[in-house]
């Protein structure tokens, strides 16, 4: 019944067209029979055509709706491989520091040979031992270089120390926060906090329940 109220709808469509738009006129006698005819080839192109266009634009869509996921998918695991060097870093700082029976440190860098002023990672870092004790360490000639990473550019890394001294024979490390943040902000912060003892933890909240900002 459908088909059928379809095809009179275009053929009185059709009709309509010839009567009031200029520039369309049909010389046969018999003009409802050429409309129904074309509205029947209408109808019938329609009814083919349109499932296979909805059926080959299926894959568009599912695509489309699916770049904001895969976007925030990219971006968390960015976050985390920024997490784990810092993670293993701390660790293979502490390490060093307990072996070697010296001060071994981390800074932040921006060309990945020299330690950078300020309290923004997002360069990357150094790993040396800091022979003469740098506070806020500083890489000098001479140092041994232990790691050295450089981050990638659409992850944002602050903190609230600029270095991280372990000192595993003596005294305590320092202790502080790195925020490791995507910039353009399809995940949530998250922090790697070092304790007085050097151990790093990952967090996702604050002590008190708070969120996590590099504008910290």
């Amino acid at each position: 019944m459908k088909l059928v109220i379809r095809w009179a709808a275009i053929t009185l469509a059709l009709f309509a067209a010839v009567q009031f738009v200029p520039g369309i006129s049909v010389e046969d006698p018999n003009a409802w029979t050429v409309f129904a005819v074309m509205a029947a080839i209408l109808g019938l192109v329609n009814a083919i055509i349109r499932p296979i266009l909805r059926l080959m634009s299926c894959p568009l869509i599912i695509l489309t709706l699916g770049v904001p996921s895969f976007g925030a998918l990219k971006a968390r695991s960015a976050q985390r491989v920024e997490l784990d060097a810092l993670f293993h870093a701390v660790h293979h700082a502490r390490k060093a520091s307990i072996m070697r029976k010296q001060v071994v440190s981390l800074c932040p860098t921006a060309d990945g040979t020299t330690c950078s002023p300020g309290t923004d990672w997002s360069g990357g870092f150094l790993v040396f031992v800091n022979s003469d004790r740098d506070e806020p360490p500083e890489l000098d000639d001479g140092e041994i270089l232990l790691d050295r990473h450089l981050t990638r550019r659409y992850t944002k890394i602050t903190a609230n120390r600029r270095g991280f001294t372990l000192r595993a024979t003596f005294l305590r490390a320092t202790n502080g926060t790195l925020v490791v943040c995507d910039r353009a902000g399809r995940v949530a912060p998250r922090a790697l906090v070092v304790s007085y003892t050097g151990r790093p933890r990952v967090a996702d909240r604050r002590p008190r329940g708070g969120a996590y900002s590099c504008a910290d």
